[in-house]
């Protein structure tokens, strides 16, 4: 599982849009912070609660010069119509292979709910050259993360 202080695997995926438009995390780095916010399913409700808590910090982020993405395994349709329902503006990342999910060692299952290969609840802040300079995962995915504590980390 990356960790803080890891260099992290970049990968490929989708924008979360009908344009189907290529994701690669190496484009992203050395425009300053990013943040990746993996999360299980769009539509659940503490998915829809962190996302939403994610966008109402946005003029944080974005005064500290960071980029958001939220990241999970459902479908470019899906998310596109998950952030239009629920006015998010940060970008939302479609890895439906597993390629960032299986990387980043969050990969998950909830037979109960009939999920496999789910990303489980993380965020990570990386800095330009891609080092891990804040990590939390959940030991439950319903779990939602410290905001405040993800700010400061990225004003640090």
């Amino acid at each position: 599982m990356v960790a803080t202080g890891d260099t992290v695997p970049t990968f490929t995926a989708t924008y979360g849009t009908s344009d189907h438009e290529p994701f690669d995390l190496a484009d992203q780095l050395g425009d300053g912070p990013v943040v990746l916010a993996f999360f299980p399913g769009a539509f659940t409700p503490p998915c829809t609660n962190e996302m939403v808590a994610l966008q109402e910090h946005h003029d944080e982020f974005a005064a500290a010069g960071a980029t958001v993405f939220g990241i999970s395994a459902d479908s470019p349709f899906s998310q596109g119509a998950f952030r239009e329902e629920h006015g998010i503006e940060f970008d939302l990342v479609s890895d439906m292979a597993g390629e960032a999910i299986d990387a980043y060692g969050l990969a998950m299952e909830i037979p109960d709910l009939g999920l496999y290969g789910v990303a489980n609840r993380a965020v990570f802040v990386l800095d330009d050259a891609g080092t891990v300079r804040y990590a939390w995962v959940a030991e439950d995915p319903t779990t939602e993360p410290d905001y405040e504590a993800l700010v400061d980390a990225l004003q640090d």
